[in-house]
């Protein structure tokens, strides 16, 4: 009875079509879809859907509306819709005449992982007057190419917030003896003043604390650019001399060792110039002027000299400056020890600043984790620990704990390292486009750039872009964009050089095989992937880019 009315119906819907002008019965070959098989970009599946209608094989009195329909297991999607009609319908839509006609329809649609395997069909209703005819969905494509699917934000590696610390610290300290005019001895009221005063006591410090040492003396002696030459180099050498014996006698009272580096400038024509630059002296400029006429020294003193009006403001104010020794004492201050840091990180941490807290975290044998928990704890207000236990837990898969650390960093201080760490997190749970750039926007500068950007770039469909970002880097992430860029020997040599390779790295090389028609790396690639990881064994099988080597024996018995 069923299968009566059935047919019954099919006859009506045949007959109907017939009597308006000739029986509509599309098939396959009406139409062409670009890309042939669809691919996934950027996130999204487009098709174009070109159709010609042949003469008379459209009812004139018809309207006919072509819904895509992108078929998958568990589902469906419907795409754009396009109605036509026919030459003696009064409507807006396209017509298709009794001569034929041609269309063209773009789709596209949001992807999920469900379209990995899957099929594009056009599903047709056709209107006659009031009644509706349906005609079975006509298969037009395969779909979807999803090799773009596979970049994991959540394999990237995030931007560590670094530590300052310095295992030896430098302390520069810097003091000047004045002499008086054609003289070399040292003066009493010179020794007493504060600068040459605290020299000597951080001297001191190193003979008294094995933890600081003098890196350098730099001793430098010189006479003003007054009076001949001659005579300067005699003062200027004698006062170096006089320096040198003074330096020498506060290291032996101290118990202290430096070596000392000296020299001498027989007329200091460079320090003359900086102080009368620096001054207010009168008719400064026309001083500058003469300096930078002559190179002669005996011309430019006598020059000066010619400027009476000057001259003693200058040999009152400026002259006596340049009678000198100028010392310079550079002090190593060494850090704890390694071992140091780790015992009082366990057992007293109130002991070390937030550096020195930090970099142990970094120590072979440390308890990460609980560092960066009491740097917290001890420094709340610094968001590099906040930033650090946060990329602990993205490592560790805890996304939802990452974000919660990172947007904890993120209050304390919007750094470059948190909003390149928060775009993987955004990334990792599905945020959109806008999001993911906006935290990229903010992350210049952070160590972990190139991989974010790189990621949301081929996510974004914009391959070139990525392989520009990811750089020199040896990860499954760069070699995905380079072979989505199609540029498959550089993706290959990229995932040669992975440095610690894992399944992914080898489903990859066999991606790379099947698209240069390599089949001796499809297979291999596929074995190694496979026996690390049996879940890609599937994920093979329902991947369009090894369709036409599923049923090679050699693959087969890989993926069985």
């Amino acid at each position: 009875m069923n299968k009566k009315i059935s047919l019954s119906l099919l006859l009506t819907s045949v007959l109907l079509l017939t009597s308006c002008s000739g029986k509509f019965a599309p098939t396959s070959d009406y139409f062409n879809v670009t890309p042939q098989v669809l691919v996934l970009q950027g996130g999204k599946v487009p098709a174009t859907i070109d159709g010609t209608f042949p003469a008379k094989s459209f009812p004139a009195k018809a309207i006919v509306t072509i819904t895509p329909v992108l078929k998958y297991d568990g589902g469906e999607a419907l795409g754009t819709p396009l109605t036509l009609q026919g030459s003696k319908v009064k409507a807006n839509n396209k017509v298709i005449g009794k001569e034929g006609g041609s269309f063209s329809l773009s789709t596209v649609y949001d992807y999920i992982p469900a379209m990995s395997k899957s099929e594009l069909y056009l599903r047709f209703t056709t209107k006659l007057g009031k009644k509706s005819i349906a005609i079975p969905d006509i298969k037009v494509a395969d779909g979807v190419i999803a090799t773009e699917a596979l970049a994991d934000a959540a394999s990237a590696t995030p931007a560590i917030a670094a530590d300052k610390f310095q295992r030896v610290i430098q302390e520069a300290h810097e003091a000047s003896i004045l002499f008086l005019i054609e003289q070399a001895k040292i003066r009493e009221n010179q020794l007493k003043m504060a600068p040459v005063q605290d020299l000597n006591s951080k001297i001191a410090e190193t003979g008294k604390d094995t933890s600081k040492q003098i890196s350098s003396i730099e001793l430098s002696s010189y006479a003003s650019p007054d009076g001949p030459l001659t005579l300067n180099e005699k003062l200027a050498g004698s006062r170096e001399k006089a320096t040198i014996g003074y330096l020498k006698n506060t290291l032996k009272k101290a118990k202290a060792t430096g070596a000392i580096d000296a020299k001498f400038t027989a007329e200091d024509w460079e320090g003359f110039q900086q102080l009368v630059s620096a001054s207010n002296i009168q008719d400064k400029e026309l001083i500058l002027r003469v300096l930078s006429m002559y190179s002669d020294p005996e011309k430019r003193e006598t020059e000066i000299k010619n400027l009476s009006s000057v001259y003693k403001n200058l040999a009152e104010e400026i002259l006596p400056q340049l009678r000198r020794s100028k010392m310079k004492l550079t002090v190593d201050i060494i850090g704890k020890s390694d071992d140091q840091l780790k015992n009082f990180a366990q057992n007293d941490p109130s002991k070390l600043n937030v550096d020195e807290m930090l970099y142990t975290a970094t120590l072979p044998g440390t308890d990460k984790e609980a560092i960066y928990k009491k740097t917290a704890e001890l420094f709340p207000n610094d968001y590099r620990a906040y930033n650090n236990l946060g990329v602990l837990a993205f490592k560790a898969g805890n996304i939802s704990t990452a974000k919660s650390y990172f947007e904890k960093a993120s209050q304390l201080n919007n750094s470059a390292e948190v909003n390149s760490n928060l775009a993987l997190v955004a990334m990792t749970t599905g945020a959109d486009a806008a999001t993911v750039n906006a935290y990229l926007g903010k992350a210049a500068g952070s160590e972990g750039l190139k991989e974010a950007q790189g990621i949301a770039y081929i996510k974004q469909g914009e391959y070139t872009k990525a392989v520009q970002s990811f750089g020199d880097l040896k990860t499954n992430n760069a070699a995905l964009a380079q072979l989505l860029a199609k540029d498959y020997s550089k993706a290959k040599a990229t995932l040669d050089a992975v440095p610690q390779p894992n399944a992914e790295t080898n489903y990859l090389k066999a991606l790379v095989g099947a698209r240069t028609n390599n089949k001796d790396l499809v297979v291999s690639g596929l074995k190694a992937a496979v026996s690390a990881n049996k879940a890609y064994a599937k994920k093979a099988l329902n991947d369009v880019e090894f369709s036409k080597y599923v049923l090679d024996a050699s693959v087969a018995s890989i993926l069985k």
